[in-house]
Formats: C-alpha cells, sequence, structure tokens
C-alpha cells in the first residue's frame, strides 16, 4: 500500500476495524473511507455503489460482517448467511467495477469441517461437513472466498484472504447474544463477582478447544500480508496453539476473583470439537503472533470492568 492511498475499512467501529484504523494512521495512512452502517447499508448495492462513486477505493479491507456467537448462530442461520453473503457480494461486485487495485477480505476458521484434521490446514477447507451451530456463517464465509478467488480469475482483481481463528480484544462486543467465547466468559465471571453469585452456568463439557488471537496480532498480519502477499489462496492466521473451554473458564475466572462454582450444562452443545490452525504459511513468511495469552485476557478484563464504571 501507498501512504496515498484511499483506504475503505467497512466495519470501522468493531473490534478488528477500528484496531485496523488507529494502525493505519499511526503508520501514516492518512485518506481513509469510513462510514458507518447508519449511513452505508452494506447490504444495500446502490448504497455500495455510491460510496465507491464517491470515494473511488484504491485498498478495501473487508472487515464488516454480521458475527456472533453460538447461540446467535443457532437461533439466526438465516440472517447470518444472507447478511453475510449480500455484504460480501456487494463489496466484491463495486470493488472490481470501481478498479480498486488491492482487496483484503476477513475470513474465519468456522470454514473447516466439524471433524477436521489438527491442525488444520489450508487445503483442508471443503472436505467436510462444517460444524452444525454456524454453518449459515461458515457457509457465508466459504463463499466470499470462492468470490475472492473467482473474481480474481475473471476480472483480475487482488484479493488477499486471511483465516484467522478465534478473535479477541478490549473493543469485543460483550452482549449476551452476539459475543464470542472469550468476551461472553468475561462477562458471566465479572458480573458473577458483583453480584455474589454462587454458581455460573457454563454451556456444554467444556471438552471443546479453541486457538485465541489478539486483535493486536491479526491486524498486524492484515497488514503484512497486504505487503507481502500476493496469492489467491487463503491463508491461515493464528498462535499454532489451543486450549479447553474449561481450561479457559477456570483462567478467567481465577482473574477476576470468582471463586464459585462453574455449573457445565452438558445439554448444551459443544460446537466443533477442536479448531487450532496450521499456521506454517504464514511462519514461512516471516511472520508469528506476539500477544501472549494471559496479558490478552487481562486487558480484555480491564476493558471491560472500566464500561461498568
Amino acid at each position: 500500500m501507498e501512504k496515498s492511498d484511499r483506504i475503505y475499512v467497512t466495519g470501522h467501529r468493531g473490534m478488528v476495524g477500528s484496531k485496523l484504523i488507529d494502525r493505519l494512521r499511526d503508520e501514516g495512512y492518512e485518506t481513509l473511507v469510513l462510514r458507518t452502517s447508519q449511513e452505508t447499508d452494506l447490504r444495500d448495492q446502490s448504497a455500495v455503489d455510491r460510496v465507491f462513486n464517491e470515494e473511488r477505493p484504491d485498498v478495501l479491507f473487508m472487515v464488516a460482517a454480521r458475527v456472533g456467537g453460538i447461540q446467535a448462530n443457532r437461533t439466526q442461520p438465516g440472517d447470518f448467511l444472507y447478511d453475510n453473503l449480500a455484504i460480501q457480494g456487494n463489496l466484491f461486485d463495486a470493488a472490481r467495477r470501481y478498479e480498486t487495485r488491492k482487496v483484503l477480505f476477513l475470513g474465519s476458521s468456522c470454514i473447516y469441517p466439524r471433524e477436521c484434521p489438527q491442525p488444520m490446514k489450508e487445503e483442508y477447507l471443503m472436505t467436510g461437513p462444517v460444524e452444525p451451530t454456524n454453518e449459515g456463517y461458515a457457509i457465508a464465509k466459504i463463499a466470499g472466498l470462492k468470490m475472492a478467488r473467482y473474481f480474481r480469475q475473471q476480472y483480475g482483481l487482488n484479493t488477499v484472504c486471511p483465516m484467522p481463528c478465534n478473535l479477541y480484544g478490549p473493543n469485543d462486543n460483550f452482549d449476551p447474544e452476539h459475543s464470542h467465547v472469550m468476551s461472553a466468559l468475561v462477562r458471566k465471571f465479572v458480573e458473577a463477582v458483583e453480584s455474589g453469585a454462587s454458581s455460573v452456568e457454563m454451556w456444554g463439557t467444556g471438552s471443546a478447544r479453541r486457538e485465541f488471537l489478539h486483535v493486536d496480532d491479526v491486524v498486524d498480519a492484515m497488514l503484512f500480508l497486504m505487503d507481502r502477499y500476493d496469492e489467491s489462496d487463503h491463508i491461515n492466521v493464528g498462535v499454532g496453539e489451543d486450549i479447553s473451554i474449561r481450561e479457559l473458564a477456570v483462567l478467567i475466572a481465577g482473574k477476576v476473583g470468582y471463586e464459585g462454582e462453574l455449573a457445565w450444562d452438558t445439554t448444551k452443545p459443544d460446537g466443533m470439537p477442536r479448531k487450532v490452525l496450521d499456521v506454517s504459511k504464514m511462519t514461512e513468511l516471516g511472520w508469528t503472533a506476539k500477544v501472549p495469552l494471559e496479558k490478552g485476557i487481562n486487558g480484555v478484563i480491564e476493558a471491560y470492568w472500566a464500561r461498568r464504571k
């Protein structure tokens, strides 16, 4: 990217988008194209066209998406599928028609099969069914990957597709219906400490294993790839290590000072049994994650405490 580029960042108020904006400004990129969801509904093709016609972005970061935790994905699969397909389709199509020079599409490790060999390599995509509890979102993200590949093949649109593991950070969504596991657990235990609850209900068995990547690291990886990667194939971005949900819950509970019982409701789903990425391609390119998990968790807890003051 050039410092003079007009850079359109969708989803700039979210956890990843807001951190990306901070990094771009810190590095001297001043011509940033930003629109809130109230200003531009990315599901509306005419609204997206207006932005591209007015701004003519040189670079597009496709960070905006409808996201949520396991409960939201289970109960609103149609919304997750439709909204994400519409957002992606409109942005990719506008980018190729208005000749955007380079596009980054941020994916998700949920694209891989439920019974995927571990660690998950890029070539395991579409080798089996995805996890049913987030199928709508996963199918949309797979479609986004294919759109990136086909638009490159047919129109020459230069696309980069990082596939991160579970993301977390201080500007995460803590809403109980839409939060991911890390922020959901922080909220649960902070509120339990405040209320003096003797137990906290936990979904599933706690045996599912997840890999977590701090928002600072994923933004660093995105900028790294925009400058150093020029392939149509998606590429995994993570730390290459995982932790069980039970271990994570105990860790967070200890950090916030919760000493009550963790009541596991095994009638609730665990989701995919394990998700850890093979990050050897990123390592070979010269990039590795830098934020240790415990340090990152401390930051999320501090941010949530601050919100409640």
